[in-house]
């Protein structure tokens, strides 16, 4: 049994027990968090598709870790400028392990 939940921006493939990184959510260290924009469930053989979401299946996960993404380095030049800024940026995310799928 797999799903297609949209979590963090992103469409992600999970089933039970498998360990996701998502960007963008909130919620504590150990804590519980529930996925409800499940897009597709696929249970023994059978497809369920929602339109755009399917009512009543969520997925519920368990968040184990936090950490952030390797730095991306943006060089902008100023405009009718003669100076450049070198910026970086980490993206957070958190590590989601998968507990249950319901619905379908």
């Amino acid at each position: 049994m797999y799903a297609l939940i949209e979590a963090g921006g992103k469409q992600l493939k999970v089933t039970t027990g498998d360990q996701v990184s998502v960007e963008k959510i909130k919620g504590e260290l150990n804590s519980e968090i529930v996925f409800n924009k499940v897009l597709m469930i696929s249970k023994d053989g059978k497809t369920l598709f929602g339109e755009p979401f399917i009512e009543g299946a969520s997925v519920k996960a368990e968040i184990i870790k936090e950490g952030k993404a390797p730095k991306v380095m943006v060089l902008g030049p100023a405009p009718k400028k003669a100076c450049r800024r070198l910026k970086g940026h980490r993206q957070p995310y958190k590590v989601v392990r998968i507990k249950e799928i319901i619905g379908g």
